[in-house]
């Protein structure tokens, strides 16, 4: 077709489609399909985009330097696509630099990622042992940092618990005796003691009750109160004197008798030993701790409160803080290093690309509008404007009639004029 014209127009028609004379050469050797894997592989990734790059910028640069026929800035215009070749040099050299900074900087990222979860590992095993000590001073914490005596009524519960087990375990074989003369039939042991001890645990806790009652009613002096009281705990006192504590002191018959030949109790002394325990127990566990733990139990137990005051806002929390402050602190800055470095990498993996395809959009832009979009090459990723930023920017170099380039380039151009 082109040799049936003359000389002149193949030879212009030749410049015009000069593209065509080695962009296959060029994409094929930029593939490379028939070398190594590694060299297929770095031809494709340093020099794929630049090479299709290239070619585009090319075919538009002819209907550029075509269009200086026509444009009344030429001199100017010719100066932008001079600087939109620049432009598109530092590019493809920003773009084979920064995949090897992206590279160094993904190395450094993996390192100090294998670096923050090792420490982070460490800092969570260190966290979980100190876990149970950092409880303990915070329940310790809040115990003596309130009105409430938490103490006394923990010591005072446990007191109960340990009073109502022993009485459970001495008294089961009477129990079971009785059941059994009432039922005819025998009942075993294990069945007993459950049931036994919560019965038990009740009636301890109802003997500290009347005793915490009649120590109020002395206070106050209440006569009626007092006397009522008394007779309340004389009974309280006889049931549990005549089947718990004689129970008790029973069983340390046989521990008398191996020490003292022909040694018989008898009723009167079997009651009065348990009727001294009963006093002694009663009389060390309630100065000790249950005159302060008994009255906060019945108010909780009535509904009406421990009566301390509430804590201050943020100091409960702080109390009863399961983490340390300096693991949360370690976590938190970890998470914002791994924030910072996923931004950089990402910013770092974007710019590349995007300096060469900026670069062929600039010559689209030039052809078009006679203007830069973009302010070549990229120094982060915030340099590259949103799209109604850009958009913004085309209509405003439109409005102003400019062949300028970009915010922020140096108008060489105007100076050359």
């Amino acid at each position: 077709m082109i040799i049936d014209i003359n000389s002149v127009v193949r030879y212009i028609v030749s410049l015009l489609l000069f593209p065509t004379f080695f962009q296959s050469a060029l994409l094929q050797f930029a593939w490379g399909g028939d070398g190594a894997f590694w060299v297929t592989v770095a031809g494709r990734l340093f020099l794929l985009l630049p090479a299709l790059a290239f070619i585009g910028a090319c075919w538009l640069t002819i209907p550029s330097l075509l269009t200086v026929i026509v444009r009344s800035h030429r001199r100017e215009f010719i100066t932008s696509l001079f600087i939109t070749w620049w432009d598109f040099g530092k590019a493809v050299v920003s773009f084979w630099g920064g995949i090897f900074k992206f590279a160094l900087q993904f190395a450094g990222s993996m390192i100090g990622l294998v670096k923050v979860l090792v420490v982070s590992v460490w800092t969570v095993i260190i966290e979980v042992i100190g876990l149970p000590f950092r409880l303990l001073r915070s329940a310790g914490r809040s115990m003596t940092g309130t009105s409430v005596p938490w103490i006394a009524v923990f010591l005072t519960l446990f007191w109960c618990l340990i009073e109502a087990l022993v009485f459970a375990y001495v008294t089961t074989p009477l129990v079971s005796d009785t059941l059994s003369n009432i039922t005819g039939e025998q009942l075993a042991a294990s069945t007993l003691r459950i049931p036994l001890f919560a019965f038990l645990l009740f009636v301890v806790l109802g003997s500290y009750a009347v005793l915490s009652n009649f120590v109020t009613a002395v206070r106050n002096r209440n006569v009626v109160g007092i006397i009522t009281i008394s007779v309340i705990e004389l009974v309280v006192l006889s049931v549990e004197v005549m089947f718990l504590y004689r129970e008790f002191v029973d069983s340390l018959v046989p521990w008398f008798a191996q020490y003292a030949q022909g040694f018989e109790l008898g009723m009167f002394w079997t009651i009065a030993i348990a009727a001294l325990s009963w006093f002694g127990v009663r009389s060390i566990s309630w100065f000790l701790f249950a005159g302060a733990g008994t009255p906060t139990i019945l108010s909780i137990i009535q509904g009406k409160g421990t009566g301390a005051k509430p804590a201050p806002a943020g100091e409960g929390e702080k109390r009863a803080a399961v983490f340390s402050t300096h693991f949360i602190d370690t976590m938190k800055e970890e998470a914002q290093w791994i924030r910072t470095k996923g931004d950089d990498l990402l910013a770092a993996f974007m710019l590349p690309p995007l300096q060469v395809v900026a670069a062929t959009v600039n010559f689209c832009t030039l052809l078009i509008g006679g203007t830069h979009l973009f302010d070549l090459p990229f120094t982060s990723v915030y340099a590259i404007l949103s799209s109604k930023a850009l958009i913004g920017s085309v209509s405003q170099g439109r409005e102003a009639g400019q062949l300028a380039p970009a915010p922020g380039r140096t108008h060489a151009a105007q100076s050359a004029s």
